[in-house]
């Protein structure tokens, strides 16, 4: 039978991991019908509440599906999505959460258009009345401003809920290592026969979500520079708009001015002005030099600590 692989990340989800592998299980056993084995893949992100014992009795209770990886430490969701990417056996690779907003009802939807021949399915959601006004207008907000300083489009509202064949697993693990990672945006712009499919994000089965708005932040700063040289052009039209501004600041003083030039109040205006926009241009820099260090190191995107159900464990 084919196989697929359903990638789980998992950080801090002990309350819900008995009922995502309960629904789990029973969309993945619905799949035998279109001639499909499956596994479950866990990659338990560090978590402090005790999830990897409950994974690890999962691994026990069906050897034959489930399979588990625990980080030494948290290494961040881009990292477990990376350890599942490198891990994974199955032909088809989905990857979802384990907090269940993303349904494990959308299989059969995933492997029809998995038959038709894509090779990249993107899940987008249509709604997610549990984030709050703030946390969606946000997410809108990031697509918005990266799909106008990137050169590759971006699905809006596209989530970490999506599939892959092997050909695209076999891309990625090899041609994208960056440390600073944006797994959904690779998969959407990487090429090949792609299609989308709309989903409603579920409730929480249990927990909070671990995305705190300063998190988005800098997941959205980092993102906005592994994909656009934009930001690094501002100094070119910060400088244009600096010019004439002083220019109409000259014209200004000349035509009113009486005896001893004045304006000293428009002086410290401008100098303020002018260094204000110097320090930002300076800060930019200063962000991709730290994207370049942290790529120049070559540190792990992830350290494996503990494994169930492979060969080697």
């Amino acid at each position: 039978m084919k196989k697929i692989s359903l990638i789980v990340s998992v950080y801090n989800e002990k309350e819900g991991l008995e009922s995502f592998y309960e629904k789990a299980d029973s969309a993945c056993r619905g799949l035998r019908e279109l001639g499909y084995d499956y596994e479950l893949l866990f990659v338990d992100d560090g978590s402090q509440d005790g999830s990897w014992e409950i994974l690890r009795e999962l691994s026990g209770r069906d050897r034959s599906h489930v399979r588990s990886l625990s980080f030494s430490r948290n290494f961040g969701h881009e990292a477990a999505m990376t350890a599942g990417l490198d891990y994974a056996s199955g032909e088809l690779l989905v990857f979802m959460d384990a907090d269940l907003q993303h349904p494990p009802s959308c299989l059969p939807e995933i492997v029809r258009c998995y038959t038709e021949g894509y090779e990249v399915i993107s899940m987008v959601r249509s709604s997610n009345p549990s984030a709050g006004l703030l946390k969606n207008w946000s997410s809108g907000a990031f697509y918005w401003l990266l799909n106008r300083v990137s050169d590759l489009h971006f699905e809006p509202n596209a989530s970490d809920f999506f599939a892959i064949s092997r050909r695209v697993q076999a891309v990625l693990r090899k041609n994208y290592r960056e440390k600073i990672r944006f797994l959904r945006g690779y998969v959407q712009n990487v090429g090949f026969r792609k299609t989308t499919l709309r989903y409603d994000a579920a409730v929480r089965v249990a927990g909070k979500s671990h995305y705190s708005l300063r998190k988005l932040f800098i997941f959205s700063r980092n993102t906005i520079m592994c994909f656009s040289n934009l930001p690094l052009r501002l100094g070119i039209f910060a400088g244009l708009c600096s010019g004439i501004l002083g220019l109409l600041v000259l014209i200004y003083t000349l035509f009113t001015r009486k005896g001893a030039p004045s304006g000293y109040a428009t002086i410290v205006v401008l100098i303020c002005f002018m260094f204000a926009v110097l320090f930002f241009i300076v800060g930019i820099i200063g962000e991709y030099i730290a994207v370049f260090f942290e790529e120049m190191k070559d540190r792990p995107i992830y350290i494996i600590e503990d494994k169930e159900n492979f060969p080697e464990s």
